[in-house]
Protein backbone atom coordinates (compact mmCIF):
# COMPACT_ATOMS: atom_id res chain seq x y z
CA UNK A 1 0.00 0.00 0.00
CA UNK A 2 1.41 3.38 -0.86
CA UNK A 3 1.08 6.31 1.78
CA UNK A 4 0.87 9.81 1.00
CA UNK A 5 1.54 12.22 3.94
CA UNK A 6 0.85 15.97 3.59
CA UNK A 7 1.45 18.87 5.84
CA UNK A 8 -0.63 21.71 5.39
CA UNK A 9 -0.55 25.17 7.29
CA UNK A 10 -3.90 25.82 9.12
CA UNK A 11 -3.24 29.38 9.40
CA UNK A 12 -3.23 29.68 5.88
CA UNK A 13 -6.89 27.65 5.29
CA UNK A 14 -4.64 25.19 3.66
CA UNK A 15 -7.46 22.15 4.79
CA UNK A 16 -9.61 21.89 1.65
CA UNK A 17 -6.46 21.96 -0.94
CA UNK A 18 -5.31 19.04 1.14
CA UNK A 19 -9.02 17.46 0.87
CA UNK A 20 -8.87 17.94 -3.01
CA UNK A 21 -6.01 16.05 -3.32
CA UNK A 22 -7.26 13.06 -0.87
CA UNK A 23 -10.37 13.26 -2.77
CA UNK A 24 -8.53 13.13 -6.00
CA UNK A 25 -6.52 10.25 -5.06
CA UNK A 26 -8.73 7.91 -3.63
CA UNK A 27 -10.72 8.56 -6.66
CA UNK A 28 -8.09 7.58 -8.57
CA UNK A 29 -6.17 4.91 -6.46
CA UNK A 30 -8.54 3.52 -3.82
CA UNK A 31 -6.10 1.46 -1.91
CA UNK A 32 -3.94 4.98 -1.34
CA UNK A 33 -3.59 5.65 2.64
CA UNK A 34 -3.73 9.47 2.72
CA UNK A 35 -3.17 11.48 5.45
CA UNK A 36 -4.05 15.14 6.36
CA UNK A 37 -2.40 16.90 9.03
CA UNK A 38 -1.59 20.33 10.05
CA UNK A 39 2.19 21.92 10.08
CA UNK A 40 4.30 24.87 9.36
CA UNK A 41 2.76 28.21 8.45
CA UNK A 42 2.62 28.51 4.69
CA UNK A 43 3.46 24.49 4.34
CA UNK A 44 1.81 21.94 2.10
CA UNK A 45 4.51 19.41 1.41
CA UNK A 46 3.82 16.01 -0.04
CA UNK A 47 5.40 12.85 1.03
CA UNK A 48 4.88 9.36 -0.86
CA UNK A 49 6.15 6.62 1.45
CA UNK A 50 8.57 8.99 3.53
CA UNK A 51 10.05 10.65 0.27
CA UNK A 52 9.48 14.45 -0.13
CA UNK A 53 8.64 14.70 -3.61
CA UNK A 54 6.55 18.22 -2.99
CA UNK A 55 7.11 21.19 -1.15
CA UNK A 56 5.36 24.50 -0.69
CA UNK A 57 7.78 25.82 1.36
CA UNK A 58 10.35 25.88 -1.40
CA UNK A 59 8.13 26.38 -4.31
CA UNK A 60 5.56 28.53 -3.33
CA UNK A 61 3.44 26.38 -5.38
CA UNK A 62 0.76 23.61 -4.82
CA UNK A 63 1.36 20.43 -6.31
CA UNK A 64 -0.08 19.07 -9.78
CA UNK A 65 -2.45 16.60 -8.87
CA UNK A 66 -1.98 14.56 -12.19
CA UNK A 67 1.82 14.46 -11.17
CA UNK A 68 1.18 13.18 -7.72
CA UNK A 69 -0.92 10.56 -8.89
CA UNK A 70 1.47 9.30 -11.28
CA UNK A 71 4.15 9.22 -8.51
CA UNK A 72 1.64 7.30 -6.16
CA UNK A 73 1.48 4.82 -8.92
CA UNK A 74 5.55 4.36 -9.08
CA UNK A 75 5.84 4.06 -5.87
CA UNK A 76 2.94 1.35 -6.37
CA UNK A 77 5.42 -0.48 -9.02
CA UNK A 78 8.76 0.04 -6.84
CA UNK A 79 9.66 2.37 -9.24
CA UNK A 80 12.02 5.75 -8.47
CA UNK A 81 9.57 8.98 -7.33
CA UNK A 82 10.50 12.39 -8.94
CA UNK A 83 9.81 15.54 -7.88
CA UNK A 84 5.83 16.93 -8.42
CA UNK A 85 5.20 19.47 -10.96
CA UNK A 86 3.67 22.57 -10.01
CA UNK A 87 0.04 23.64 -10.46
CA UNK A 88 -0.02 26.47 -13.16
CA UNK A 89 0.09 29.89 -11.10
CA UNK A 90 -2.93 32.17 -12.31
CA UNK A 91 -1.99 35.54 -14.27
CA UNK A 92 -3.68 37.57 -10.93
CA UNK A 93 -1.93 40.74 -11.11
CA UNK A 94 -1.75 42.60 -7.57
CA UNK A 95 -1.76 46.29 -7.98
Amino acid sequence: MVKVDVEYCPKCNFEWQCKMLENFLLQQQPDTEVACYQGRQGSFEVKINDNLVHSKLQTFAFPDHESVLENVRKAEDGLPLEKVKEQPIDNCVLM
